[in-house]
């Protein structure tokens, strides 16, 4: 059983994303640990990228800052590798296909055995060439996560009968973001999903509020949250971690107990 089974074996999981490197290393790492302490089950470490085409502005914003102060994808692995000595709370990362082709399928897959981690996020990755990576990454136990958006029932099914890990359901078309509210049915979605695939199923893009996430977490297996937490970093600096824990607390509290 994959790691990542853990984070949904004790109720409703809260699935936390934070940008690495954003505003710095240390803050990224000192976040990542108040996040835990308020009870997320899995978090997602973004490796930031120039050109992130599933983020909205929030993220696009925390890439750029992370990059122009230096972050590296060396950097984001050793505050992984860091926290790891600290917590075993199940991990991965979000990045890009041309992050992970440019570091070298192995070598970056080798190293998130290494370290630790449990699997990787590809937004950009389709599902027809996933097998470029994750024929890899199965090599060093890690697992390649699947998204599905919203689409034809017959392509819902054959992504989630391939899955590994947990499978991420973006709850909306378009890039990653706050939304006031989520019209997609997402409940026929997972409906489909479950008639083929025993793994757990996380919805993402767009929640921010305990209300949404409470709603969502009645009827998924948990929810995923990266720009909300991502403005608090922005608007904070290196006084976020406090904020963050405040903040994910509030949102893991909301769905306890579902």
């Amino acid at each position: 059983m994959s790691n990542i089974a853990r984070a949904f074996d004790h109720g409703k999981a809260f699935i936390a994303f934070i940008t690495g490197g954003d505003p710095d290393i240390e803050t990224t790492r000192k976040c990542i640990l108040e996040m835990v302490r308020a009870g997320a089950d899995l978090i997602e470490i973004g490796i930031p990228f120039s050109d992130p085409i599933a983020e909205g502005p929030v993220i696009q914003e925390a890439d750029l800052r992370a990059l122009t102060g230096g972050a590296t994808t060396d950097d984001v692995l050793g505050v992984a590798a860091d926290l790891r000595a600290e917590t075993d709370v199940p991990m991965v990362f979000m990045t890009y296909l041309n992050v992970v082709f440019k570091y070298g399928y192995e070598k970056f897959f080798s190293k998130c055995r290494e370290i630790g981690m449990d699997g990787v996020i590809i937004p950009d990755l389709p599902y027809e060439e996933k097998r470029e990576a994750s024929e890899v990454a199965s090599k060093y136990g890690v697992d390649v996560i699947s998204l599905i958006a919203p689409t034809s029932e017959e392509r819902i099914k054959t992504i989630a009968a391939d899955a590994e890990g947990f499978i991420y359901v973006v709850s909306s078309l378009g890039v990653t973001g706050v939304r006031s509210e989520i019209k997609t049915d997402l409940e026929s979605i997972l409906r489909e999903i479950r008639k083929v695939s025993d793994l757990p199923a996380a919805v993402g893009f767009g929640i921010s509020t305990p209300e949404q996430a409470a709603k969502i977490a009645s009827y998924s297996d948990g929810v995923i949250v990266g720009s909300a937490i991502v403005k608090i970093v922005a608007k904070y600096g290196k006084d976020a971690p406090s904020h963050v824990y405040d903040y994910v607390k509030s949102m893991k509290d909301a769905i306890r107990g579902l």
